[in-house]
Formats: C-alpha cells, structure tokens, sequence
C-alpha cells in the first residue's frame, strides 16, 4: 500500500511538544509510529503539501521574498540583534500585501513571549511545514544562524531552477500554442469553405479530406462540448493529483518519458539530499529528516521508497543498508550517502549530491529545447502535410476534371 504523509504533535517523557511528520499506510499506523519514537500523539492528520515550499502563486508567499527573508533575518541572528526588533525591521522594508502582514504578526508573537519556530507555526501553510520544523530544530541547538543561511541558499537555488525550466519550455510551449490556433482556424473555418466548393463538383473526397471535413463541422457545431471535455479533463487531472494514489500513478507516467525522467529525478535528488542535509546540520534525527527531505521533493515515487526506507531504519537497520530499498535514488547518490554516513559528515555529503545533481539538472535543462525542437519540427511537418494533402489532393482532381 502506498504511503501517505502525516503531520504529527506529541509530548515526550520530558513534557515537552514536538511537531513533525512521518509516513504511513494508514492513521492508525501513523499513530503506532508516534508512539514507537518515544512519544504520547497529541495530534495525527494526513498533510496532503505539508513537506512542500510554496512556490509563487497569488495569496502566497513566492520563493524569492521567502529566500530574501530567510537571508535577511539570518544577517540580524548572526549581528545578536533582538528578533522581534529585526523582524519588524523587515516587515517596514516590504511593500504592503499578504508577506508583509505575515512577518508583522511573527514579530508581533514573538514580542509576547513566542518562540520563533512557534511564532511561525500560526503561518504553516504559507511557509511550510520543512521550514519550520527545520527552524525548531535549529533553534533547539543553536545554529540557527547557520541554519538560516542555508535554508535561503537552498530557496534561492531552488527559485533559479524553476527560472530556468520556465525559460526552457516557453518557446515549445509558444510554438505550440501558435500551431493550434492556426490549426483550429483552418479546420475549422477553412476546410469547410473548401469542402463545399468540392461537393459541387461531385468529387470523390480522399480520406483525410472526409475527416478534416468531419472534424472541422463538429468544431463549429459542437464547440461547447469541446470546451466542457477540456474543464472536465483539467478538473479530473487536478482531482487525481490531489489524491496520494492518483498522484503516485502519474508521477510514474511522467517517468516513462525519457528525457523529462532525467530532469525529474535530478530536481527530485537535489532537493532531497539539500532538505535532508539541512535537516540534519539543524539537529533533527535521521528518520525525521529523511521524512521531511522525501515529501520537500515533490516526487510521489521518491516519498513512497523513502518510507519504505525509513521503517527499516526505525527497525534498526543501517542507512547505507536500507538505501537499497531506495530505487528512485541513482546509484552515486546512494553511494554518498551511504559514504557520509560511515564518515560521520552526512551533511557535507547531502550537499556534494546536490551540488551533483544542481549541475546536471541545469545541463539538461539548458539543452531541453534543442531536444524539443527536432520533434516539434517533426510534428509540425506532419501536421501541415496532412492538411496540405486534405486541401490540395481534391484541387489536384478537379483540375484534371477541367481540363
């Protein structure tokens, strides 16, 4: 059974609260594996995005204001300026929105007493269950300094990489947009002007006119049904990716296509092993990190065999062990991983894979539209010939008929 991401709350034998995520099958089990890490739940529900970072959509926060925070806020730990004093600083020096009214009210909290960790727990959904836990952690053993400058490297490599993938895709994506709308206007507005000039004539259409001819008639008499099957598809692809299982089963669609695997599974690796490195370097377990690393990947695949992996581990197997039921992993990554372990240094390790892989990524990435442009050119020629042969082999006929 696939499994699923649960936040958890719970007491431990010293009294004290600590939040933080886990992998199960079910509730239940997630319940079971609370208690199994010494601790009475308080708390367990299923975190559908709780291990991610939100990326810039309106009404919340975008990664580069999280990562100039995150900088920022390291500069005023490291100079001992109170927090409060340099949050409201902060606060002061952004322009009026929702970020804004974020850092206020942490800095608000945190005047009255809050710890910083706590005082952003009141704004998980907007920054994150990873950040947070990995800002308690820090907190709790005093590196937070450390810590917060590597969180807002780890941002700021993140928002470049996406920067860069979204320059990669938008000449295909502008290509292909500008194919359809010449398509859909030849289909459906000028073959059928030329159809009816041919039926006149009585001409024995070739197949590829009689279907053009077809389609370009239910474009114009049934567009609403087009236009209800495309929201019902966007609809049904959103509701299955929201589900675990939906999920899971397209992200292994999306693996089988051979170049975007490569692509996937180097983003995938490079912010695993970046959480997982700053996860540790703050002072959280093992088992917590590579929870809270899995579900900041964004890959469904990965955070299936990384839980997988986790159980073993919590079963007392060694890490470089239980990596072998890490396929996802490629082959050097689970060597320096298993490397850093038997070195005692896994966060300098953690952060040679996602130097490794940062590199690789961004070669495949910068090459992705030279890969895209031959079969782009392919498909479009094979699009315009079967148009060209609907429109000009019944001309070819009728012109043998004049003559």
């Amino acid at each position: 059974m696939t499994a699923l991401a649960y936040e958890f709350r719970g007491v431990d034998k010293a009294g004290d609260k600590r939040d933080g995520i886990t992998h199960a099958a079910s509730k239940v089990e997630a319940y079971r594996k609370v208690q199994a890490m010494g601790l009475t739940p308080l708390m367990v529900r299923q975190a559908a995005d709780a291990g991610k970072f939100k990326f810039g959509r309106r009404g919340r926060i975008r990664n580069k204001d999280l990562a100039h925070f995150t900088y920022q806020l390291g500069v005023f730990v490291s100079s001992q300026i109170p927090l409060g004093q340099g949050l409201q600083t902060i606060a002061e020096q952004e322009p009026e929105g929702r970020f804004k009214d974020i850092v206020t009210d942490i800095a608000r909290r945190i005047d009255s007493g809050e710890q910083l960790a706590q005082a952003m727990d009141a704004h998980r959904n907007d920054l994150g269950l990873v950040y947070i836990q990995t800002v308690r952690a820090a907190e709790r053993t005093g590196s937070l300094s450390k810590v917060l400058d590597h969180l807002s490297d780890m941002l700021e490599r993140g928002q470049e990489t996406l920067q860069m993938v979204r320059s990669a895709l938008m000449y295909p994506v502008c290509i292909v947009g500008a194919l359809a709308l010449a398509l859909l206007f030849l289909i459906g507005f000028v073959v059928p002007r030329f159809s009816t000039m041919f039926a006149q004539r009585g001409l024995d259409l070739p197949f590829f006119t009689r279907a053009l001819m077809a389609f370009g008639g239910s474009i114009q008499h049934f567009w609403w049904a087009y236009l209800i099957a495309i929201v019902a598809a966007i609809l049904t692809l959103r509701r299955t990716w929201a589900n675990p299982k939906g999920r899971l089963a397209i992200d292994r669609m999306l693996h089988r296509v051979p170049y975007l695997r490569s692509i996937l599974i180097g983003l995938a690796v490079s912010r695993f092993a970046r959480v997982l490195g700053v996860s540790l370097a703050a002072g959280l377990g093992l088992i917590e990190s590579l929870e809270l690393a899995a579900g900041a990947s964004g890959r469904p695949s990965l955070a299936s065999d990384v839980g997988r992996m986790a159980a073993r581990i919590r079963n007392g197997s060694r890490l470089g062990d239980a990596l072998g039921d890490c396929a996802y992993l490629p082959g050097f990554a689970r060597r320096m991983l298993a490397a850093g372990e038997t070195s005692g240094q896994m966060p300098k390790m953690c952060e040679v894979v996602a130097r490794h892989y940062d590199r690789e990524t961004t070669h495949l990435t910068k090459n992705l539209g030279t890969v895209i442009e031959p079969v782009l050119i392919v498909g479009i020629a094979g699009v315009v010939l079967v148009v060209a042969l609907a429109i000009f082999l019944p001309m070819w006929d009728m012109v043998k008929l004049v003559g």
